[in-house]
């Protein structure tokens, strides 16, 4: 990875009035930070700023939310996107989770002010407020109709609600800890998921019944992935017939990100190890790229791209700061990522630069979501923000 660029968290309205300045950084590993800072020359009559860079630094491009910065000295290029709008009334407190309904009309989000609530995804507005969940919860998202809603709470409970009216239509009891992550078979007949309990479990949602403990790893399970297996990998047979209820099981493997500094990948449906590979710190995150790619992020700021079918060594490990990787999700060609300080930035196959979505000030952004062009990310100071890519 190329040296990291740092903005003012803040560039795009510090940038829009004459002879306003915001800060640049230049992190070269191993080396001295170079700073520099950015100036605004005037306002163009499109509206796009004139800006010019201080020594070392240089504007590439520029538009109203968005400016793209090189370091030559360090061989160093990053796309700056500002948000396009904030929601800042949907909670009160940071916000832990969020997802996007599929047909990108609805979010869900929800806070450490103990509210998990389902807002209009264009302009923020409220539509319903879930409650039911006992403490915290620590992880919702919809299922693939965008109409219903799964949750996992700190007390230990996984529920399944209507978006429309608000009501908790399921209640899954069986964990003995804490839910920190859940995942979606298929359409969702069967969901995963994984607590600090340290077992993952499979349910079925029609009879509200756990269909089995996937696995029991004796460590917190802090993230997991589902997802369809590559036809080269093994993924074994299962000791027993699989029941009836399990649908859209096959050929699929699991993803469990763990606190003791593993990450372990077994068939769905099978129940059998896949690989089990060890980091250099606890694992907060994962998600799979293809049928056989995958990336897994650390507390220590290190996202590995591995491949199942060699799964020994790293594809590429990629550190951009010692901050904890909070969320990664495939996008496009690529994917996006979310760390501990603030940063989150889309890595892209085509492109040689990464686009780095600023607004958050060293305030964690805890999971991202997207819909089309559009992305979504919360952030411990409790905003909502929305980019939009097309403003690249």
């Amino acid at each position: 990875m190329a040296a990291p660029l740092r903005i003012q968290s803040d560039w795009a309205q510090a940038l829009r009035k004459d002879e306003g300045e915001a800060w640049l950084s230049c992190h070269p590993p191993g080396k001295p930070t170079l700073y520099g800072s950015l100036t605004c020359q005037g306002i163009g009559l499109d509206g796009i700023p004139e800006v010019t860079a201080s020594e070392g630094f240089i504007v590439n491009e520029i538009n109203k939310k968005s400016i793209h910065i090189s370091c030559p000295e360090e061989n160093a290029s990053l796309k700056f996107l500002a948000p396009y709008t904030t929601f800042s009334r949907i909670h009160s407190k940071s916000i832990t989770c969020l997802d996007i309904s599929s047909g990108g009309g609805l979010g869900v989000s929800s806070s450490a002010d103990g509210s998990m609530k389902i807002w209009q995804a264009a302009n923020g507005e409220l539509r319903r407020v879930l409650e039911g969940h006992v403490f915290d919860v620590n992880c919702c998202r919809f299922f693939p109709s965008g109409l219903v809603v799964l949750s996992g709470g700190m007390d230990a409970q996984l529920k399944i609600w209507s978006a429309e009216d608000a009501s908790c239509v399921v209640t899954f009891k069986g964990h003995k800890g804490g839910i920190l992550d859940t995942a979606i078979v298929d359409r969702g007949r069967n969901v995963v998921s994984g607590s600090r309990d340290g077992t993952a479990r499979l349910w079925d949602c029609g009879r509200s019944a756990c269909l089995g403990v996937i696995a029991d790893c004796g460590s917190s399970i802090n993230g997991m992935a589902v997802g369809a297996a590559d036809n080269s990998i093994n993924l074994g047979s299962p000791e027993q017939m699989p029941s009836e209820r399990e649908v859209g099981t096959e050929s699929k493997m699991l993803l469990l990100a763990r606190e003791d500094k593993k990450l372990q990948c077994l068939g769905l449906q099978s129940r059998q190890p896949v690989f089990l590979f060890v980091g250099s710190d606890a694992f907060n995150c994962c998600t799979f790229l293809s049928g056989f790619l995958l990336l897994a992020g650390t507390q220590d700021g290190n996202i590995y791209q591995l491949d199942v079918r060699s799964p020994r060594v790293p594809v590429q490990v990629i550190h951009r700061s010692g901050a904890p990787v909070l969320s990664l999700l495939s996008f496009r060609d690529g994917f996006i990522a979310s760390q501990g300080d603030g940063s989150c930035f889309i890595v892209q196959q085509d492109l040689d630069y990464l686009i780095e979505l600023t607004g958050a000030d060293c305030d964690p952004v805890y999971k991202v979501a997207t819909w089309e062009k559009q992305i979504y990310t919360c952030c411990r100071d409790g905003l909502v923000r929305r980019y939009q890519l097309s403003d690249l």
